[in-house]
């Protein structure tokens, strides 16, 4: 036992390494803990007690007590009440924990302790934190995978959301968004008879019009309602000087984006005084997105595609008219999953052929210019080293607008058809890496390049060999429902390695109706028959549908996302039901559930639920004259069913005799 304990403190100690959280084993330098331990003693002796780990981050003191047997994480009551008794506290991880976290809590002068009780190993385990006040009062948490949650980053966002059950500022932040995208969307309609493609070019027109006047000192009042030159040109002019001030060429990609923003200065309806308003339609815009959108844009520096945001909004109000093109723009928390799962370096050259707003794009130089101090590489990332392609003409002018105000990055987007470009020639780009979310349901028997799968095909043949590729597509893709689809799974394992497919959550595209999966591929090196791939099940993702909003995060998101990293590289070795590592085939179900089986070892607690499931089950068909199926005959039937009605009657309280 005693090699099975330090077995898991090994792993314990790993996983606080990797969350970049410094714990002492066995005691405290502190001399405030220390001092406090030296009366710990589990048995009530007042003697010394030592947890596996104790610590501080920020003002949380933080304890860990961990056993190796899952059968020893915690002992509660008949009233499901955490045991605190000698045995207890000293047999059981979570209940030694919270004895160690109500000690500490009496005897120091921390107010905020978190005790950690853990039990199992890399493979099976659980890792259960309860959060303990200066009073002794505790409240017990969800379980979790990863200490990530407790590093410093983290640490205040958990306490908010998990303890206090207070929305966050990103929260908070993101309910003020969607109010100002319905707000917004309702005023462009009624003010102005928008159409719903052309809303998301007035917002993105005006965020570079505002970018102008910033530099040019120009103030919104300049929009003046006058009739000859209008407020809308005035807008447009803005425009087209910032487009030459940031250097969008050649100059027919310049005029092809700047004829997209002609909506601006061509919409009578806009451009003349509205009674309601007292203003022009479009200076009303201006100031809206100025004060709502604008300034909150250029504060931030995370990957948030904030027009991306936006159009979906625009999307969700418009009926749908984005899924009839086959738009399904991707989430924030998946493009910049695919940085990590693709193990994005500044070095990185990005392709995204179907880039919509540029999330991936937006997402990739944020995550390229954090890993680097360099300037000139930085500028390299911006200018050399991120590819975009968008068949839309309007939302390539968003997609390029989105680069400009996000730090640029939009020299080498273009409005073409990614399926129209020869791959031999997209590969002299050098791109080593490929992300895309191709347009859904457009594929048929008369259009089989249309395909998600013949897309991922057109991205894979694009990039240099031993480039890395991650696609979002429906989990119909890898299954190969179709002819054409599994002749393109096969085609594909001939030139390009699946490295693995994994299972999102269904309301990843919440409200499109999809079910997507990510597949993950290095291009150019053929599949090998004995390689193994990962299929993971990463439906319970951390996210959930959160009323008038949508998809929202959840505290546990970023520990649910670190373990899936952690498995997808090798950190650990996951169960079966989360992943599941075996060679392929062409026709195979390319998803978790076509090779998962339930390979584990049933607990006790699964063995006596089994148990009395089937006592019950015989029972029943006893009861109701199928007695024969168990080898009884009817007499004895009849005896058994004379028990039970004795048995239920005494339950009721009834005397059986005289009812």
């Amino acid at each position: 036992m005693a090699k099975l304990e330090a077995s898991t403190d090994l792993w314990v100690y790993d996983l606080l390494k990797e969350a970049e959280i410094n714990l002492e084993p066995q005691g405290s330098t502190i001399k405030e803990i220390d001092e406090a331990l030296k009366t710990a003693s589990k048995r009530g002796t007042n003697k010394v007690g030592f947890p596996e780990y104790v610590g501080v981050v920020k003002d949380f003191l933080i304890v860990i007590e961990n056993k190796a047997s899952l059968n020893n994480h915690i002992k509660i009551n008949d009233k499901d009440i955490i045991c605190e008794n000698v045995d207890s506290i000293t047999d059981y991880a979570v209940n030694g924990a919270l004895f160690y976290g109500k000690h500490l809590s009496k005897n120091t002068s921390y107010s905020k302790i978190i005790a950690i009780g853990i039990s199992g190993n890399e493979k099976r385990h659980r890792i259960t934190p309860i959060f303990i006040d200066e009073r002794q009062n505790y409240i017990e948490l969800s379980d979790i995978e990863s200490f990530i949650l407790f590093n410093e980053q983290n640490i205040d966002e958990y306490y908010i959301r998990e303890i206090l059950k207070e929305p966050t500022n990103y929260e908070k932040e993101t309910k003020d968004i969607l109010r100002d995208a319905s707000i917004l969307h309702e005023d462009l309609r009624n003010y102005g008879s928008i159409q719903d493609k052309d809303k998301p070019l007035i917002v993105s027109g005006i965020l570079l019009a505002l970018s102008e006047f910033e530099i040019n000192k120009t103030s919104i009042d300049s929009l003046n309602g006058d009739s000859i030159i209008t407020d809308g040109d005035k807008i447009y002019k803005a425009i087209e000087q910032h487009l030459k001030r940031v250097n969008v060429s050649p100059e027919v990609k310049r005029d092809k984006i700047l004829s997209q923003f002609s909506v601006i200065k061509d919409t009578q309806k806009i451009n003349e005084i509205n009674s309601t308003l007292g203003k022009t339609p479009i200076k009303y815009f201006t100031e809206f997105i100025n004060d709502n959108i604008f300034r909150t844009i250029n504060k931030i520096s995370s990957s948030e595609d904030y027009l991306g945001r936006f159009y979906g909004e625009f999307m969700s109000y418009s009926g749908g008219d984005g899924q009839t093109l086959g738009i399904v723009l991707t989430p924030r928390h998946i493009t910049d999953l695919f940085c990590e799962l693709v193990d994005i370096k500044p070095t990185d050259r990005v392709l995204d052929p179907c880039c919509g707003t540029a999330g991936f794009l937006v997402a990739a130089m944020h995550h390229m210019i954090e890993q680097t101090e360099d300037e000139q590489e930085k500028y390299n990332i911006r200018r050399n080293q991120l590819f975009g392609n968008e068949l839309q003409s309007y939302m390539f002018t968003i997609a390029t607008t989105n680069m400009i105000i996000r730090g640029d990055g939009k020299s080498n987007l273009e409005n073409h058809d990614f399926l129209k470009q020869n791959p031999h020639k997209l590969q002299l780009k050098g791109c080593t890496v490929g992300m895309m979310n191709p347009p859904y349901s457009q594929g048929s028997s008369k259009n089989r390049d249309l395909y998600e799968i013949a897309f991922t095909e057109h991205l894979l043949n694009s990039l240099v060999e031993g480039g890395r590729a991650a696609v979002i597509i429906p989990q119909s893709s890898v299954t190969g429902k179709t002819k054409v689809e599994r002749e393109i799974k096969e085609n594909i394992l001939k030139h390009h390695t699946l490295e693995g497919v994994i299972t999102l959550n269904k309301d990843t595209f919440y409200g499109v109706g999809v079910n997507p999966c990510i597949a993950i591929f290095t291009a150019g090196i053929a599949h090998h028959k004995d390689k193994l791939c990962k299929f993971i099940n990463f439906e319970d993702d951390g996210y959930e549908v959160s009323k008038h909003i949508g998809l929202v995060a959840t505290t546990k998101a970023k520990d649910k996302k670190q373990h899936l990293l952690d498995v997808w590289f090798d950190r650990i070795e996951p169960q079966t039901k989360f992943c599941v590592k075996t060679t392929i085939e062409a026709d195979d179900e390319w998803l978790h559930s076509f090779y998962y089986f339930n390979d584990e070892i049933p607990s006790e607690e699964d063995f006596r639920n089994t148990i009395a499931d089937y006592i019950t089950f015989e029972v029943n068909m006893i009861t109701h004259g199928r007695g024969y199926l168990f080898g009884i005959d009817e007499d004895e039937e009849n005896e058994i069913i004379t028990e039970v009605d004795y048995s239920y009657a005494a339950e009721d309280g009834v005397d059986y005799d005289g009812a």
